[in-house]
Order: C-alpha cells, then structure tokens, then sequence
C-alpha cells in the first residue's frame, strides 16, 4: 500500500507473471508463457537432439534442478550429471553425464525471453516508480526463480539489483492469504 514502486517477477510452471506496483495495485503488467515448464522442454529437446536420448518430464525437472543455470559462464564451476534415458538408436536404455555448460545452452532462449519481458514491463512504466524500482531492486518468486545464477544474470541485463523472495515457492500463495485478510481494501481500490 506504499506510494513507492516495486516489481515482482513470478516464475511458475507455466508462465512468467512480471508486474511493477504501487499503492497497492498493478501499475504495469506482462505474462508470457516461457517457465518452469518451457526450460524442461528445453532441456528434453536439448538432449534428444545432442544425445539421442530420450528422457522425461521428471529427467528434466531434475536436471533443472541439480545442474540447471541462467549463465553460461558461472555453469563451467557446476559437476556434470549422470543422467539415464532411452537411446533412440538402439532403443535400449542408456546413462550419459551430461555438462551444466550443455544445460546453460539449452535454456538460454527461455532465459532471455524472460529478461526482454522484464525490460519491456519496465519501458511501460513511469519514471517515477521505475526509479524506485532501481532503489529496491527486482524480486523473484516462484520455483523457477531457484534457477542457479538466474538473479546475477537478470541483474546484469536490466542494471537492477535483483533478489530472490523469502520462501518463493510459498510466496504467492502466502501474499494471496494476505489479500484475503484485507479484502475490504482490495474491494475499495476495484471501484
């Protein structure tokens, strides 16, 4: 309910959510389908075409998880993973090790589709607050916000301190209970 602006980045499953608010209410706002779930494709295309190998939703999931970064650079200092899917020549199944590097690359896209949403939502916001926004800094929530290096490469791509939410899976569905509690407010700033 501050005057001051703030912007909230929600990463989900499946889409992006990137909005700038003040007074309690959304002053500028996009959504794109490019989350948690278009890096698993990424990844499951990324090793079926590199590898010819076949590998699941979950697979990929771990993959995410475990060796998955925004940079391509700081993904050099992370272990490799042996992972285990089926050989499309062969049929059978196979384990490889698969590269953080590898998993970098493959996001990549996702990645920067994220960012220019975030540049884009900040274009369409006043100067006023997109100043604020420089002092406060960006704040990630949602699972794909766990993504290694992800706050370091958003950072460096807008000039924005950027920061990761306490408890991001938790944090929309915290903030909504919030809402609820003071849902007299929220009715006045609908009229």
């Amino acid at each position: 309910m501050d005057p001051t602006g703030s912007m909230v980045v929600d990463i989900g499953g499946g889409t992006t959510d990137v909005a700038t608010i003040s007074l309690g209410g959304i002053v500028s706002s996009t959504s794109i389908r490019q989350a948690g779930d278009k890096f698993n494709n990424a990844i499951i295309n990324y090793i079926h075409s590199n590898f010819n190998l076949l590998i699941g939703e979950r697979t990929a999931e771990d993959i995410k998880i475990q060796i998955g970064s925004a940079s391509v650079e700081k993904a050099k200092e992370i272990e490799s993973m042996n992972i285990r899917g089926r050989d499309l020549v062969t049929g059978l199944p196979k384990s490889i090790d698969v590269e953080a590097v590898d998993i970098a690359k493959a996001i990549q896209d996702v990645v920067q589709d994220i960012i220019v949403a975030i540049k884009e939502t900040l274009e369409q916001t006043s100067p006023e607050i997109a100043a604020d926004v420089i002092d406060h800094g960006i704040v990630l929530t949602g699972g794909g916000a766990l993504l290694k290096n992800l706050p370091e490469v958003i950072s460096e791509a807008t000039k924005v301190p950027v920061f990761i939410a306490q408890d991001p899976l938790d944090c929309v569905a915290i903030g909504t209970g919030e809402s609820l509690k003071n849902i007299e407010v929220m009715r006045r700033s609908r009229k």
